[in-house]
Formats: C-alpha cells, sequence, structure tokens
C-alpha cells in the first residue's frame, strides 16, 4: 500500500470514528421510530416500510438496477392507507436524521474546544487571532463593535413547511438526544430512551400539515418561537463572549470601556411586508408589534422575578448605592420582613413599572400579579438605567461575582431588544405608491395624471410638492380603499415609533426600484403623514430644514434593476434635499439588492456577477459621495436564492462592500435550520459577526499586480456572465413549450394548495414565469431534485468560452486561469462551491421520473434532453476547474451527511410521482381528487424538503 493510500485509510478511519456518535444516534431514533410504526400502524405497514427502506439504501449505494426496478414495484403495489404511512414513515426519518446530524455538530465543536485546539474558522477568536497577524490593532476592532450594524431580518416567505407543534417536539428529542452525552445510570438511560420514545410516539400522532390556510399572526407567532427558544439569551450571550474574547486578544490598560452598544439587532418583515401579500396592512402592523412587545415583556418580568429571588443580600451585612437605596425606597413594596434587602425591593419597584408598562403597550395580561402600582417606564432607556443602578452598586460593594449569572445578559438584552423585540420593516412595490400618489395629486387638483407623465417631470413634481408645507391629503374626500389602506398604514408606522420607541419600525423598503421617482414618492408619503418632519421659513415659505423617521431603502431585484442601480442612486443623493436628508441621518443610506428574482430571470451565474457589479459600483459611487453604504441582501434559502453559507458569503463579497454594516433575510424552513436549537443558532450569530468583522477590518490586497489579477477575473466573469445568460433565457424564456414542461415535471401547482404561507405563490392569477413569485420557482425544482436554478447555464457559458479558440494552447490558457481564479478569487471560489453543493443534491435518476409526468413526449424529451446536456457539461467544467471529479470532495462531513439520508429522501420522490400522477389523472377527468392522495403529496413536499434542508 502507498503512503498517499495509507493517508486516505487513515483519514477515512478516523472520519468513521468521529461519525459513530451520530451513526448511532440515526439507528437509535430510527429503530424507536419503527417501534412507533409497529405500534400505531401494526406489524405489515412495518415490514412495507422496511422492506422499502432496505431497497432504497441497496438502490442508492450500490446502484443496482434490480434494485431500482424492485423499489418502483413496491411502491406502485401500495395501497393509498399504506401510502400514507409510508410517507409519513419517511419525512419523520428526513427530520429525526437532521435532528441527530445537528447534535453531532454540537458535539464535534464541544470536543474541539474540550481538546484546547486552535480556535475554529468562523469563530470570534479565530478572526481575532487573523486581524492581530494581519497588523489590525485593538483600537480598530473596538471601534468596529461601538459602529457596527448586524441585521438577521427574519421573513415569512412561504417554504416554511413545518409546523410549530413539529417543531416543539423535535426540540425535545433535541434536547434528550443531547443529554445521552454525558454519563447515565442505567435507570436514567432507560427513562431517557422510554421519554425519546414517547416523543416520536407524539410526532406520529401530531398532524404534520395545516388544513387551514396560514395568518400572517401565525407567522408572527412561529417567528417569535425563536426569540424564546435561541435569540433572547444566545444573542446576550455572544456579547459577552466577544467583549471577553476582545479583552484577551486586545488587552488594553484602561479597561473601562469594555461594554460596546448594540451591535447585532434583529429585523423582521412579518406583519409589515405587504409587496404582494394583501393580507397585511396596518392592523398587522399594530399585530406585530403587541406581540413582539408582549413577548419581549414577558421575558424580562420572568428575569426581574428571577432576579429578585436571588439578589437576597442584606444592608446589615453589606452596603449599597445611594441611587440603589432610591430605587428600593421608590419601590411599591414596603414590607417590614424586607426592610434591609434593598436589591429585592428594588427588584419588585423595576417589576412594577414593567407591569405597567406592558399593559400600556398592549399587553393582554401579566402573569405574575405586582407587589403594588408603579409609574410606567417612558422607554427602554430607563429600563436599562434601572438595571444599570444594580450593577453598579454590586460592583462597588464586593457584588461584581451576583453580575453574571442573570443581571449582566439582562441589562444587555434590554439593549438589544428594548419593548419592540426586533425592527419591524416596512415593504411595498413602488406601483403601488406611484397609484396613490397618482389619486392624492388628481384629488387635490395638483395634476390629473400623475403616472402617465415622463420620469424627469414625475421628479420635477415631486420635488416641487416635498417643498410645499401643504398637505395634498384632505380628510373631507373619499380615496380608493387602496389609498386609504396605504395612509393608514403610514399612520400606524408614526403610531408605533411613537409607542415602543425609534428602532421600533425604522425602515421603508421599495420593491421594484426602476427609478428615482421611486423614491421621491415614499418622502412625500411620509410628509403627507408626518413621518417627514420639516422647517418651514413662514416669511418665504421655503424649506429650512427636514429628517425623515423612516430610511427610504431602494430593493433592486432583476438583472435591469440591478444595472441600473449605481446611476439611479447616484442621481437620487445628488438631490440637495435628498442629500440633506441623507445627512441627518448620519450619512448613512441602506441598497437592498434581491438575489432570488435576479436568479429567475437571468440564472445562477448572471445573477451573481450581476449583484457582484452592482455592489462594487455601489462602493465607488458612495465613497465619491462621502456617504456610509449599508447593503441589505435578500437572500433565500437555496443556492439559486442567494443561499449557502452566510460566512463564507460575506468573506466573498467585494472590497468596502461590509464596512461593519450588513443586513441580511433568514426565510423560511432555513430559520428552523439556523435557530431551533440555542447552540448551533449561537454559533449562527457568531459565524454572521465573525464574517463581517473579518471582511470589514482585514487589510485589501487589491493594489499593483493584485489589481491588475482581479481586473482580468472580471473580465472573463463577464464574458461568462453573458454567455451563461443567454444560454439561460434561451431555454426558460424563449423556448416554446418550457413553461407548460415547468408546470407539469414539477409539483408547483400542489405547492401553491400547501398551506405553508399568507402569501399567494404567484403576483398574478397566470401561468407565466416572470409572474411567479422567485420562492416557489426555486422551492419547485428542489422537490423535482433538479435544482435547476442553482446551476443552470454554468456548463454553456465555460465550455463555449474554452471552445471558442480552437488552438489547444490558448484552450490551455484558458482553462489555467479559471483554476487561478479558483485559487485565488474568493467570490468564484465561493460560487463554485455553492454549485458544487447543489450539484451534489441533483439527481437525474428521480429528475426523470417527474419529466413523466409531461404528457407530452416530444416537449418532455426535448427539454430534459437539454437539462441533462447542461448538467453534463456543467460537471465537467467544475471538475476540470476544480480537480475534484467527487461532488463536496471539499467538505467531506456535508458528503456523508447526503449520501447517509438521501437514500430515505428516494422513496419519497418516487411516491410523490405516483400521487401527483393519480391526482391529476382524476382532475382531468372531471373528478374530485381523494383527499388522501393530496395530503400524500403534501406530506411528501414536507418529508423532501426536510430531506434537503435549504429548499427555500
Amino acid at each position: 500500500m502507498t503512503r498517499q493510500q495509507n493517508n486516505q485509510a487513515s483519514s477515512a478511519k478516523n472520519a468513521a470514528e468521529k461519525d459513530a456518535p451520530l451513526k448511532e444516534d440515526i439507528r437509535l431514533l430510527g429503530r424507536l421510530l419503527g417501534n412507533v410504526l409497529r405500534e400505531q400502524e401494526g406489524e405489515s405497514v412495518f415490514q412495507v416500510v422496511e422492506t422499502i427502506r432496505q431497497t432504497a439504501v441497496r438502490f442508492r449505494r450500490e446502484s443496482d438496477v434490480q434494485s431500482g426496478a424492485e423499489l418502483n414495484k413496491l411502491l406502485k403495489k401500495l395501497t393509498r392507507d399504506q401510502t400514507i404511512s409510508v410517507v409519513r414513515a419517511f419525512s419523520y426519518f428526513s427530520h429525526l436524521a437532521n435532528i441527530a446530524e445537528d447534535q453531532h455538530h454540537n458535539r464535534r465543536r464541544r470536543a474541539h474546544l474540550l481538546a484546547g485546539s486552535a480556535p475554529q474558522q468562523g469563530s470570534i477568536a479565530y478572526a481575532l487571532s487573523k486581524l492581530d497577524d494581519a497588523g489590525v490593532p485593538g483600537s480598530a476592532v473596538r471601534s468596529f463593535f461601538k459602529e457596527a450594524l448586524i441585521s438577521p431580518v427574519l421573513t415569512a416567505h412561504p417554504t416554511e413547511v413545518q409546523r410549530k407543534s413539529t417543531l416543539d417536539a423535535e426540540r425535545e428529542i433535541a434536547r434528550l438526544l443531547a443529554e445521552r452525552d454525558r454519563p447515565l445510570t442505567p435507570k436514567e438511560l432507560a427513562s431517557n430512551t422510554q421519554l425519546l420514545h414517547a416523543c416520536i410516539a407524539t410526532l406520529w400522532q401530531t398532524r404534520m400539515l395545516r388544513y387551514t390556510k396560514l395568518t400572517v399572526a401565525d407567522e408572527i407567532e412561529n417567528a417569535l418561537s425563536y426569540y424564546r427558544i435561541t435569540f433572547l439569551r444566545e444573542l446576550p450571550g455572544l456579547y459577552e463572549d466577544i467583549e471577553n474574547e476582545i479583552a484577551a486578544q486586545f488587552p488594553q490598560r484602561n479597561a473601562g470601556d469594555k461594554e460596546f452598544p448594540p451591535f447585532v439587532q434583529m429585523g423582521s418583515w412579518i406583519g409589515g411586508d405587504r409587496d404582494g401579500n394583501p393580507n397585511v396592512n396596518d392592523g398587522t402592523m399594530r399585530h406585530a408589534l403587541v406581540r413582539q412587545s408582549t413577548a419581549i415583556f414577558d421575558f424580562y418580568l420572568d428575569e426581574v422575578h428571577a432576579l429578585g429571588a436571588e439578589l437576597s443580600i442584606s444592608t446589615l451585612l453589606v452596603g449599597v448605592s445611594p441611587e440603589l437605596q432610591a430605587l428600593a425606597d421608590a419601590s411599591p413594596d414596603q414590607s417590614d420582613h424586607r426592610a434591609d434587602e434593598p436589591y429585592r425591593r428594588a427588584l419588585i419597584g423595576l417589576y412594577a413599572r414593567l407591569a405597567a408598562t406592558a399593559r400600556q403597550l398592549g399587553a393582554a395580561h401579566v402573569l405574575r400579579q405586582e407587589v403594588g402600582t408603579a409609574a410606567p417606564y417612558a422607554s427602554a432607556a430607563e429600563f436599562t438605567r434601572d438595571l444599570h443602578v444594580l450593577v453598579d452598586s454590586l460592583r462597588a460593594h464586593h457584588g461584581s461575582v451576583l453580575i453574571k449569572p442573570r443581571l449582566a445578559s439582562l441589562k444587555r438584552a434590554s439593549e438589544i431588544f428594548g419593548f419592540h423585540l426586533a425592527t419591524l420593516d416596512m415593504r411595498q412595490s413602488s406601483d403601488v405608491h406611484e397609484r396613490v400618489l397618482g389619486e392624492l395629486f388628481a384629488r387635490a387638483k395638483t395634476h390629473p395624471n400623475y403616472s402617465g407623465l415622463s420620469e424627469e417631470a414625475k421628479v420635477e413634481l415631486l420635488l416641487e410638492e416635498l417643498g410645499k408645507p401643504r398637505l395634498l391629503y384632505s380628510p373631507y374626500l373619499d380615496y380608493s380603499a387602496e389609498t386609504t389602506s396605504e395612509l393608514a398604514i403610514l399612520r400606524a408606522a408614526r403610531e408605533i415609533r411613537q409607542h415602543y420607541g425609534d428602532r421600533a419600525i425604522r425602515n421603508y423598503i421599495i420593491s421594484h426600484t426602476e427609478t428615482v421617482s421611486d423614491l421621491l414618492e415614499v418622502l412625500l408619503l411620509q410628509k403627507e403623514t408626518g413621518l417627514l418632519h420639516v422647517e418651514w421659513d413662514h416669511a418665504s415659505g421655503q424649506m429650512l430644514d427636514a429628517r425623515m423617521d423612516l430610511m427610504v431603502i431602494p430593493l433592486f431585484e432583476t438583472i435591469p434593476d440591478l444595472r441600473c442601480a449605481a446611476s439611479i442612486m447616484e442621481s437620487f443623493m445628488a438631490l440637495p434635499h435628498v442629500r440633506q436628508l441623507i445627512t441627518k441621518q448620519g450619512d448613512l443610506q441602506e441598497v437592498m439588492l434581491g438575489y432570488s428574482d435576479s436568479n429567475k430571470d437571468g440564472g445562477f451565474l448572471t445573477s451573481n456577477w450581476e449583484l457582484y457589479k452592482a455592489e462594487t459600483q455601489l462602493v465607488g459611487l458612495f465613497d465619491r459621495a462621502g456617504v456610509k453604504l449599508r447593503l441589505f441582501h435578500g437572500r433565500g434559502g437555496t443556492v439559486g436564492r442567494g443561499g449557502g453559507p452566510s460566512y463564507e458569503a460575506i468573506l466573498a463579497q467585494p472590497a468596502g462592500t461590509v464596512n461593519g454594516q450588513i443586513r441580511l433575510t433568514e426565510q423560511g424552513e432555513i430559520i428552523a435550520s439556523k435557530f431551533s436549537n440555542p447552540e448551533i443558532g449561537r454559533r449562527n450569530l457568531e459565524l454572521l459577526v465573525s464574517a463581517t468583522l473579518e471582511a470589514s477590518l482585514m487589510p485589501g490586497t487589491t493594489h499593483g499586480r493584485r489589481a491588475k489579477r482581479l481586473a482580468e477575473f472580471e473580465s472573463v466573469m463577464e464574458e461568462l456572465s453573458g454567455r451563461a445568460y443567454r444560454a439561460y433565457r434561451n431555454l426558460v424564456y424563449e423556448t416554446p413549450g418550457f413553461t407548460d414542461y415547468f408546470f407539469s415535471a414539477t409539483p408547483i401547482a400542489e405547492i401553491a394548495e400547501l398551506n405553508i404561507g399568507s402569501r399567494p405563490a404567484s403576483r398574478k392569477s397566470t401561468r407565466r414565469i416572470e409572474d411567479l413569485r422567485a420562492i416557489p420557482w426555486g422551492f419547485s425544482w428542489g422537490q423535482c431534485r433538479l435544482l435547476f436554478p442553482g446551476w443552470y447555464g454554468f456548463g454553456s457559458a465555460v465550455s463555449s468560452w474554452l471552445h471558442e479558440d480552437s488552438d489547444s494552447k490558448e484552450q490551455k490558457k484558458r482553462i489555467a486561469l479559471l483554476r487561478t481564479m479558483f485559487k485565488e478569487w474568493p467570490f468564484f471560489a465561493t460560487l463554485l462551491s455553492n454549485m458544487d453543493m447543489v450539484l451534489s443534491k441533483t439527481d437525474l435518476a428521480v429528475a426523470s421520473r417527474y419529466a413523466e409526468l409531461v404528457p407530452d413526449k416530444r416537449l418532455r424529451n426535448s427539454i430534459f434532453k437539454r437539462i441533462v446536456e447542461e448538467h453534463e457539461r456543467t460537471t465537467a467544467c467544475l471538475t476540470s476547474i476544480t480537480g475534484m471529479k467527487e461532488r463536496l470532495a471539499g467538505n467531506p462531513l456535508l458528503a456523508r451527511s447526503i449520501k447517509n439520508r438521501f437514500a430515505y429522501l428516494d422513496p419519497l420522490n418516487h411516491l410523490q410521482v405516483e400521487l401527483i400522477k393519480r391526482h391529476r389523472a382524476a382532475s382531468g377527468e372531471g373528478r374530485k381528487s381523494d383527499e388522501r392522495v393530496r395530503r400524500g403529496i403534501h406530506l411528501s413536499i414536507n418529508g423532501i424538503a426536510a430531506g434537503l434542508r435549504n429548499t427555500g
């Protein structure tokens, strides 16, 4: 055996040893699921499932043709009731395998820390060490955290197919599984196993699907569960870890300035994003803030109550500060039993004030009745100041050790979450604003046909109206329902800010931003509703000063929009009144970039390249204007929608685009994947902060020879992008019948029937791909295992560019250049890494079964053949560039995960095809489809989504 073979064998052995606990957990959960199946459905059903499982595993691992034929035969023989049981069994196995994998990730990370190994990539310690090695001073690191804003924004896009009841049961399974990693007595182990069995039985008896349409209120509650599980405790804990790491890595003589302002702040679109969602209005915004506020007050009240029990300090033994004594004296608690316990009395006073504030802000009830009445807090800052009094008094009187267990994290939570919990963004489409202002202009007799004006005339009219002290709106006129609703929403935003603080709502995002007037329209609507504050010179009628409550944020989504982004922002910021407003908001302006629609519009390669170019152009523009740029990345779950590891994605951003300011969306089932486990949630938050820190402060290397090299790389990408764009557009938008193929060969119609979101799957009631939302577009391709939006066009682009010149030397030179780009350019490396992951989950054999659903045989063969050929070109080109013949050769952990789990996905895909055939056949014959068939399809969608993990 050669040395290389020895090394490979040793590596495989080490990997097997590391994965042994994972396999043990999966076997345990699979065995318990089998026991539940026997108990609930009977031995015969269990044997059917077990036979299918063994055959599927054999087919997947050995690529045995006979096993494949046997699998198809087994599945076709199933009765309807058996089909439901089999689908449920394999779906739940996917869920349980996910739990085991998450636990294994936690286990491996703890083992790494216990071994005292070097800091893991992506940790704060790793980032600080890297910065220190690069010569970045501690003062720069501290300045970063004082000025940074890092904001994960939870959205409610309709790809979350899990019910909250299911998620709750799965969290308990995860807790019990983690418990088995510590030494347990035989009795404790037996009890743990029994509880796991009970949880899985509960899952089996719990309805997996929703049978009523999900409402916005439901989506709000689902999102709030992640705050209770992860954010409320893990975010303050992460702050403390970061501050301690900085103090250790960059010690300073004056350590008094250790704490940083809240640089990570949560955002939300749920209840405020009304683009294409008729169910969002001023009522949902108010409801969102009431529920968010109730959640944070419940947390504060519980923590203050617990602190009151813990801080039993007596003044007979230790002193307190005058400020703390004043808080105690102001407390409604005057019991003689606590006369010498000022901390308890002070906390009883804090509790009473919090309870009063909660009621004032709409909380339905306070669980524990306060001792007496007290005035509500005017702001969250007042509550934080009171907590500071406790901290300072303890620190000054030998009580520093008592701060950390609860008080420190509570104080930090008050700074992060305030009384609003998360900033609620507002979003609406630009065409709605145009219609609303068109009506306001017409009813005010200012202009009869605003929408008919040229762009120059619109800008002139809007600026003129912004400069006038009177309003267009009159309370004595009647307006359309749309105009009335939009104005009510903006007025609600003003009231919410007054009640919950300025951070409650501070961003207004404009979908489909295509012109400067799209931005000015929202400024004028703010003026109409009291959100734009203007000082006038009454003598001349001129505007002296102005500030806006809501930052006006353009969202550039399609390929043409991205190409115009910099020119639109240049014209917008060049307007004197606008520049004055930007100065008032701290010389900071946010721009949002949409990954999903640009991908659906132009394909994977072109979307990524146009996003890169738009960011680079915006950085140059903002630098010249002296304005700080904050980019808001509208990422989805799939690679085709900007998904993939956030850490690598942030580090691959063009130079100067991060700069301590970043917001990014977390959507659908990705929220559950990242944040339903507290330990994994903490790790994901740390990765986000670490990547932002590195991307912002690592010294640049884009000068001299390096800059010339980068220019060469970018020139190649421009050429490849053009070729990929033509290949993608030619198939998707220019090939007759492609729309019919898509609607037949994917479960898009069945997905639209699922109760997985409050938003419709399409913007309009058409079958045009242009009108289809990007989320169900990507979700559908994932279900049929093609994951088309994550790779199509790359092979055509690269192969045609390589062979453009018939000279073999030139071809070798070009492939060498692509390999250099992969090694030296993070953007290109990340692009290929993400595509590698998508291709590892793509299965043409399974996808061919879905192609059989296309009734037109000629159309089916023609289009599927083109997709297969492009897949072959793409995989060949990827292998040639990276040198890796096996998919995910650079990520063996994920490769093993896919190998283990996909044998259990195959039966779900094959069953889904059979069920769709039955469902559509019944519809085609005018019969009502069997409800069990529809339920089976929806259950299979759930299971496949769980197995793929990043589908939306």
